[in-house]
């Protein structure tokens, strides 16, 4: 549906795709933020909590498949404002429902809406950037880590004052309100109005880079995945930490992330994709050395520091690559990738698990290693690609 008045605002776009991937930052750490009360509330076990961790993975790959070939065919208006509502569903649901197997179609709505979010705003805002997309996407990201690190934060200062429910359903009242913005600001026009090219998406997948960035962004969500998920469980059993303590050092990683985001999006925004990476990966090989050496909580939390900030680049920095050489596709561009990138997270986390619980805890630092490892081998690959293509320009 093309807009009937095709002006519109960069600054006001920009402005919403932040508050939109707030939004799914949210989302993406709510459920574990809330989940000693959920167990209380519906009278679950470690089992059934665990399955409800599982759906929410479900609907974000759900949402990240289905937003690029919508976006492009579509636009952005119809597409955003629903992803909205449907956080908005999800977070009430989460918040008033006292039925378990409501629960869980609330918590696939929420992935659903926030999987669609986290892409959409992403291509949005590479299609509105003329230059300088990976710092433009470097400022939206730092949104989605100001999401993440907020919720568990405000759950903390107010659980005295009100009830987890109150404050996940006044969070939903903030998603409402954004779908609102998103429905009645204007957009570019879609970019295949008039039909899907399915040549070109042949073309696309049969694209030697998008494959490499593809599997780039597999290793780099699941790295982040196992930070965010086995963290607590290697502080409070490898370095035996309290639990507090361990959650303390957790927000630090969050922490690293936002403020290099924002860093990458002002102070270094000039800088070059490879610039920015090289930086990113000696922040990861200091981090995961801090935290291989570190014997108690004053080392890991460096650590952790280090592995946010080297964290941080690689998202904006793909998909600036990507918004780049797919420009008349780049929804289904990022769709891909981040459909990729999720399942990577999935696999990762799981295997992760058979290998603690098989081997221990303390294999965390192992595993971060071989994924920067490859994360490395595969920059090297884009990077040749990349200047080649400049070469032959």
């Amino acid at each position: 549906m093309a807009d009937m008045n095709n002006t519109y605002s960069k600054k006001m776009i920009f402005r919403a795709s932040c508050a939109g991937i707030l939004m799914f930052g949210i989302a993406v750490l709510v459920l574990g933020s809330i989940a000693p009360d959920l167990k209380v509330k519906l009278d679950l076990d470690e089992v059934s909590a665990g399955t409800l961790f599982s759906i929410l993975p479900v609907g974000m790959l759900a949402g990240s498949l289905l937003f690029g070939p919508v976006a492009d065919k579509y636009g952005y208006r119809i597409l955003l404002s629903v992803s909205c509502f449907l956080l908005f569903a999800g977070f009430e649901g989460l918040a008033l429902s006292r039925d378990s197997g409501l629960i869980k179609l609330f918590i696939f709505l929420t992935g659903l809406g926030g999987g669609a979010i986290n892409g959409a705003t992403s291509a949005l805002v590479s299609d509105i950037s003329d230059t300088d997309k990976a710092a433009n996407l470097s400022l939206l990201g730092g949104f989605f880590a100001l999401g993440a690190l907020g919720i568990p934060l405000v759950l903390g200062i107010l659980r005295d004052t009100f009830s987890f429910e109150t404050i996940i359903s006044g969070v939903g009242i903030l998603a409402l309100i954004t779908g609102i913005v998103f429905l009645v600001i204007n957009y570019p026009p879609p970019k295949q109005e008039h039909g899907f090219p399915l040549k070109g998406l042949k073309a696309m997948l049969n694209d030697r880079l998008l494959l490499l960035i593809a599997f780039f962004l597999f290793f780099q969500s699941s790295f982040e995945g196992i930070i965010n998920n086995w963290t607590t469980s290697w502080l409070t059993d490898h370095l035996m930490v309290r639990t507090g303590s361990a959650l303390f050092a957790l927000s630090s990683f969050v922490a690293g992330m936002t403020l290099m985001r924002f860093l990458t999006g002002s102070v270094l925004r000039s800088a070059s994709a490879k610039n920015i990476m090289t930086i990113s990966f000696l922040l990861l090989f200091s981090g995961l050395t801090l935290m291989r050496l570190s014997g108690s909580l004053s080392m890991a939390v460096p650590g952790l520091v280090l592995l946010g900030a080297g964290l941080a680049g690689g998202f904006p920095v793909m998909l600036g690559i990507t918004g780049e050489r797919f420009r008349e596709l780049s929804g289904t561009a990022f769709s891909f990738v981040m459909s990729v990138a999720l399942m990577g997270n999935m696999i990762v986390n799981y295997l992760m698990g058979l290998i603690a619980g098989r081997f221990g805890i303390s294999n965390l630092t192992t595993v971060a290693f071989i994924e920067l490892i490859m994360q490395i081998i595969l920059f090297i690959f884009i990077i040749r690609i990349l200047n080649k293509t400049k070469v032959n320009n």
